[in-house]
């Protein structure tokens, strides 16, 4: 009924998808807010290409097929306006520029029509090759590839979920609970941020990260509960109930869970401090498949595992069976890694922390850049037009705007400022040399288009903004009193969002080890537990970040994992990885201290139930990294270059932070620190024996 009621709230309210107005950043989103007082936005725009075929040469039927294209689109509603055919400087392509009605980014919307128009011309003139793309034909086309990706990593993480829960449980009905609460949590989540996307825009990344994020959480929640309720079962004997030991395991690890749960929604709430509607986006979806799955396993999941349960305790007494013992302590696996650990507690930590911070060496050259058009999969067919279009006509290859807001009486002194910035530019190699002025009919704005004859992500183009900026603008414009301006565009945009992001990082990240702190403080009232968890989330995340960017800027990799290198890392990725990595660390965190402060309680010397704690909740861990390095790793296998990049560096930070963190780095420095583990909480301190009271023994 709860998925059934968020489901359909949401569907009944509807969807609020993000406008071309909320992707607004810095000058560039300024001059684009100017630019739209006058009308004089950038619109949704596409181009059809007109060449001719191997061998052949571009003749009369050329001209002829331009004019089929053109009064075949000025016959669609969706069109404002087509442009005159303009042949490239060769001669060996033509092209015909389409404007359509709405906003930017409706364009992918009603681009269908124009791309079947492009069909029927090229059916008629066989001979010749007539391609379209722009920015909505691209967009329709990220769309479509983004849903085939995503449908083939539902078809590789969840049959790999459930054969691994199948090892774990040695049971369909119980390997299957933790696929079902965690689709469900998916379901109504998805209603949900329906909902809250009228107070957060969808920048249509939510559902993305409701299925990452969902997937990962929900069978992490549901491992706690069950691998509890299991060691419980086993040391009962048949003493207890099923509810009695649902009841243990809720008071145990359902209080984890609510710890884990909360701490991964307040530290995906720090993502709406970067002031972006597309990681707003990211924070609402985490938030809410968080939100459902911490109501299902403290509703529904205790509930079922009674049903489970006493069905089990039916059949058999039925059979007679005699109730087995299971093993409670960790495998041989823990054991070997944990040995060293216990005997040489110090030069295992040296020699991991080492480790760990010369896999972060590489982040000292990380080269953030927004992943723009140019860096999407060429399987999508406009991207192939697209690269053939910009060899024809490297002039549109990316554009500076130019915006200027004055008095409409100044229309003309405007106007020639902005044709002394344009003649300035001509010929500057950094320019294409072409440029045009466009007035708002009540004369308040005036745009200067001008050309650039590299791609937006170069050093070139960039070196090309920041002349414009800080040399040409402020000697013609820039002179003219009372009058404000500011540069748009290709290159602009691609610019000014890393440079956002980059501001934006040491906030969110401060907020994040604020918020870490803070949480395993409150969870353990000791302050040096919440410095230990500081301390490992930056140790892991910098090493993950590290790891990403050896793969990625680099080229070795390129074959192996099927990507092009751009060079660089996606603009977004760092801030994702901090934010998702700092909350589902928690969830480990969490948990193994939670065992630990458990036997810690019981009067078990701190020593000992550190190695106690580790080996108890080892199985789980490692169970539920596995879950989430497929979940993961299988988005590493998608096209889009920023997502490729997310999901390997998630599944290279779930590795370090299960394998090496919890079960290596972290049981090291608690055996170090010893009883200073709980200051300044007395009560664990007082409960247990003096350190070294107990030998410490493995396997």
């Amino acid at each position: 009924m709860f998925v059934v009621l968020c489901l359909g709230a949401g569907l009944a309210s509807g969807g609020n998808p993000a406008t071309t107005e909320d992707y607004r950043i810095g000058e560039a989103g300024r001059a684009e807010t100017m630019a739209a007082e006058g009308g004089l936005q950038q619109r949704p725009l596409e181009r059809v290409l007109i060449t001719a075929r191997p061998g052949g040469t571009l003749d009369a039927r050329a001209d002829a097929a331009a004019r089929d294209v053109a009064d075949r689109m000025r016959a669609l509603p969706e069109v404002r306006s087509v442009a005159a055919p303009v042949r490239s400087a060769d001669g060996a392509a033509l092209r015909v520029d389409v404007t359509l009605h709405g906003a930017e980014l409706d364009g992918k919307k009603h681009v269908a029509p124009l791309l079947a128009r492009t069909a029927a011309v090229q059916a008629a003139y066989p001979d010749l090759l007539v391609e379209e793309t722009g920015g909505p034909s691209i967009g329709e086309g990220i769309d479509q590839l983004r849903g085939d990706d995503l449908a083939r990593t539902e078809l590789i993480a969840l049959p790999v979920t459930l054969v691994t829960l199948l090892l774990v449980f040695a049971s369909i009905a119980m390997a299957l609970v933790p696929l079902v609460l965690a689709l469900s949590s998916i379901v109504a989540a998805v209603g949900l941020s329906m909902l809250a996307a009228h107070v957060f825009p969808d920048a249509g990344v939510g559902t993305n990260v409701i299925l990452l994020i969902g997937l990962a959480v929900g069978v992490d929640y549901t491992l706690f509960y069950l691998k509890r309720e299991r060691e419980e079962r086993a040391r009962a004997a048949g003493r207890l109930s099923t509810r009695q030991l649902v009841d243990l395991a809720s008071a145990t690890s359902g209080r984890a869970v609510v710890l884990s749960g909360l701490a991964v929604i307040v530290s995906s709430a720090t993502l709406y401090l970067a002031d972006d509607v597309i990681f707003s986006s990211i924070a609402t979806g985490a938030i809410v498949v968080t939100l459902a799955a911490v109501v299902s396993s403290l509703t529904v999941l205790p509930a079922l595992l009674v049903k489970l349960g006493e069905r089990s305790e039916r059949r058999a007494a039925r059979a007679g069976a005699r109730t087995r013992r299971a093993r409670t302590g960790g495998g041989r696996i823990t054991a070997a890694v944990l040995r060293p650990v216990t005997r040489r507690p110090a030069a295992t930590l040296a020699v991991s922390v080492l480790a760990l911070l010369a896999l972060a060496a590489p982040v000292l050259a990380l080269n953030l850049t927004d992943m723009g058009r140019e860096t999407h999969s060429r399987a999508i067919g406009a991207m192939r037009t697209f690269d053939r279009l910009n060899a024809a006509f490297p002039e549109l290859r990316a554009t500076h705007q130019v915006v200027v807001r004055a008095e409409p009486g100044r229309a003309a002194e405007v106007a020639g400022a902005l044709r002394d910035l344009a003649g300035r530019v001509r010929a500057d190699p950094l320019f294409a040399g072409t440029a045009g002025i466009r007035t708002s009919a009540d004369h308040r704005i005036s745009v200067l288009d001008l050309a650039v004859a590299h791609h937006s992500g170069t050093p070139a183009a960039r070196d090309s903004l920041r002349r414009l900026r800080v040399d040409l603008v402020p000697a013609t414009v820039g002179t003219l009193p009372g009058v404000d301006s500011a540069v748009s565009g290709d290159v602009a945009r691609a610019t000014d969002y890393p440079a956002h992001q980059k501001r934006k990082l040491p906030l969110i990240i401060g907020a994040l080890l604020l918020v870490t702190f803070g949480m395993t403080v409150w969870a353990f009232r000791s302050v040096v537990l919440g410095l230990v968890g500081v301390a490992l989330n930056l140790l892991s995340a910098g090493a993950s970040l590290g790891v990403l960017v050896l793969t990625f800027q680099g080229e070795w990799a390129e074959g192996l994992l099927a990507f092009e290198s751009t060079g660089s890392i996606g603009s977004r990725v760092p801030l994702f990885l901090f934010v998702i990595l700092f909350g589902l660390s928690m969830d480990y965190q969490v948990f193994v201290i939670s065992r630990i402060r458990e036997a810690a309680l019981r009067g078990v010397p701190t020593r000992q139930a550190v190695v106690e704690g580790i080996r108890g909740s080892a199985g789980v861990v490692t169970s539920a990294a596995v879950v989430m390095v497929t979940v993961f790793a299988s988005f590493a296998a998608l096209h889009l270059i920023e997502m490729k990049q997310i999901g390997f560096v998630l599944a290279v930070a779930v590795l370090l932070d299960a394998f090496v963190i919890r079960l290596v780095v972290l049981p090291a420095l608690m055996l170090l620190l010893g009883e200073a583990n709980w200051w300044p909480s007395r009560g664990v301190r007082a409960a247990g024996a003096p350190v070294g009271a107990l030998p410490v023994t493995v396997g």
